[in-house]
């Protein structure tokens, strides 16, 4: 062992653009999408222990699993088998400072798994699993996990684990609501969004990028990009949670350039012009909006990155 102790920082998403082709034979969705990485952080540090456990702090914490079923916990077991082909790891303890909403739309799970996979490669000394190896681990645990290793803003394709860069200069300022104890199932908004479809007889085909969205981002204009924010699984996620209505009708009466729902909710995001009117946005949502979790963030932002080390061994 070289490393006592890892740490890793890893962003949250937002869906700039989500379309949702129809249902595939292996039970997804085939989906083009436009992710994008904002600088709402988990830290995941992991550290050799004589049993395999997660510990979770920070405000959303008491919405994430402590158990086996957690997703860090996953990924890190996932990596531990491929490395006991050759000889065996130690059990590890991973704690994961949680500031990304949980069930909120923002690949919060699927990034403490990204996380885990690049904290324990390098506390194990993993120098033989490559990055393609990493990310094919990434996409067996998530659709949103091989993004989070990159960051960025990025197209997802197939299920979404199929990741291109997307060329971005400059930033945008987001203020996200997330609603106080509001949670939504994915499975659950998919199944919505298949019953609408259903009962309006409405057919999709495949999916595609969306190009009005990627030559705004090129040009990095707000009020186009702000213009070109879809999600195909928005208008579920109102049905599921109709206060979500409420909250983009409010976010765009204060003032934001856009507004929507960030892949299947129910957190949502808000396009403003500068720092200084997130502020003003966020003021006014706290004073007249729905009550929720007021956050704000900037992107794009990079994916996975080793932020401290401890100890040598």
């Amino acid at each position: 062992m070289t490393t006592d102790a890892v740490t890793v920082r890893v962003p949250g998403k937002i869906n700039l653009g989500l379309f949702v082709g129809p249902l595939r034979e292996d039970g997804y969705h085939e989906l083009s999408t436009v992710f994008h990485a904002v600088s709402l952080f988990d830290h995941v540090t992991v550290q050799p222990a004589d049993d395999w456990s997660v510990h979770v702090t920070g405000p959303f914490a008491d919405r994430v699993p402590t158990d086996g079923s957690n997703l860090a916990m996953v990924a890190a077991r996932t990596l531990a088998a491929r490395r006991q082909r050759r000889a065996t790891v130690p059990p590890v303890r991973i704690d994961i400072d949680k500031q990304i909403p949980v069930a909120g739309g923002m690949a919060g799970g699927s990034a403490d798994a990204a996380a885990a996979l690049v904290a324990c490669r390098e506390l194990w000394t993993l120098d033989h699993i490559e990055n393609e190896l990493l990310e094919t681990m990434a996409a067996s645990l998530g659709s949103d996990v091989p993004f989070l290793l990159h960051g960025g803003t990025a197209i997802g394709s197939g299920r979404g684990e199929q990741i291109t860069p997307v060329l971005a200069r400059g930033e945008l300022h987001w203020v996200l609501w997330a609603g106080e104890g509001l949670t939504l199932s994915t499975p659950a908004v998919y199944v919505e969004l298949d019953r609408l479809r259903e009962e309006r007889g409405t057919e999709v085909g495949a999916p595609e990028p969306p190009g009005d969205l990627l030559t705004a981002l090129r040009r990095m204009d707000t009020d186009a990009v702000a213009a070109t924010l879809h999600n195909d699984l928005q208008e579920a996620a109102v049905s599921l949670h109709p206060i979500l209505a409420e909250v983009l009708e409010a976010g765009q009466e204060l003032g934001a350039r856009g507004g929507v729902v960030s892949g299947s909710g129910p957190t949502v995001a808000f396009l403003v012009g500068s720092q200084a009117q997130a502020i003003d946005l966020s003021v006014g949502l706290a004073a007249n909006g729905p009550t929720g979790e007021i956050l704000r963030a900037m992107g794009p932002v990079p994916g996975t990155q080793l932020v401290h080390r401890v100890g040598q061994g």
